[in-house]
């Protein structure tokens, strides 16, 4: 099942993203997947992410394996990453026939970070050029992550946006953000995007805060910014691990009840593979998710 037509539903989207493991073969590696999944049914996702890790012995093995878990032992529609920067067009020719044998319809298309030792190959300098190789190349649904307050790399927000419209143009059939802590910023992208005439589905990216330190690395990495509220939880908060965890849970949870308040398309819960996280945030919004 491709995931485009998820949204012809005329309801909001719930999805996930997990990690595959770093080594697919450990003893312990699939149930440690499972455990979140067993987690997740319980809101019957739309549909799950699985991310690529290119410091695993086999990321491609990896993450078809797990993909490939989810579409049959859970029956939820998977959808797989693949990083430009991390691959070359032979890389990408086996993927996508490895994905093909394994029934997997739907393609995350990324950038992805570059490799502190420099991209495996100029193939795919965008991640709209990746987009256009995968329509070219397969039968696939492409989607595509967006950043609410611009990509890190951007010099400006105009510039963002028409790099979004080549990457939506070139193939994208729907947008993930990137995690956000204010839903005006959102809102206000959201608007800018279908200005531009960038009109496919967009869901909102949520990740909890879960310590001062991970609100810090995601400020750092990703450029978002923290709004007052979330910034006076912390500095409250965040040398009582329990408690900070806590309050992240409850102020992720009061983005995603906002969101869903005002028509958002779709929610992706960024679960960082911690089941307990998972079930707190999927326990408060059960309801909410599926009104």
């Amino acid at each position: 099942m491709k995931t485009s037509d998820l949204f012809k539903q005329n309801r909001p989207i719930f999805s996930c993203e997990v990690f595959p493991p770093r080594d697919i073969d450990a003893p312990g590696a699939e149930e440690k997947v499972c455990a979140t999944m067993d987690v997740l049914k319980e809101v019957d996702p739309d549909f799950v992410s699985v991310t690529y890790r290119p410091s695993s012995g086999n990321a491609q093995k990896s993450t078809l394996t797990i993909a490939k878990i989810i579409k049959d032992r859970y029956n939820v529609e998977p959808v797989v990453h693949l990083p430009a920067a991390q691959l070359n067009r032979a890389l990408v020719d086996d993927f996508l026939k490895k994905a093909k044998d394994a029934g997997i319809d739907n393609i995350l298309a990324l950038r992805g970070d570059i490799p502190k030792t420099g991209r495996v190959s100029d193939d795919f300098h965008y991640a709209s050029d990746l987009v256009a190789y995968i329509k070219a190349h397969g039968d696939f649904n492409i989607m595509g992550a967006c950043y609410p307050e611009g990509h890190p790399e951007s010099p400006d927000a105009l510039s963002d946006i028409k790099a979004l419209k080549t990457k939506v143009d070139a193939g994208t059939s729907e947008l993930i953000s990137q995690l956000f802590f204010d839903n005006t910023a959102f809102e206000k992208f959201v608007e800018r995007c279908r200005f531009a005439g960038i009109n496919v589905p967009i869901e909102a990216g949520i990740m909890p805060v879960l310590s001062a330190k991970s609100a810090q690395r995601m400020t750092e990495m990703s450029k978002t910014q923290l709004p007052d509220k979330l910034q006076n939880v912390i500095k409250r908060f965040g040398d009582n691990p329990d408690a900070i965890r806590d309050a992240g849970i409850a102020y992720a949870v009061d983005q995603i009840v906002d969101l869903l308040a005002h028509n958002v398309q779709g929610i992706h819960l960024y679960t960082m593979d911690n089941p307990a996280v998972a079930a707190k945030i999927i326990n408060a919004t059960r309801n909410i998710i599926r009104a």
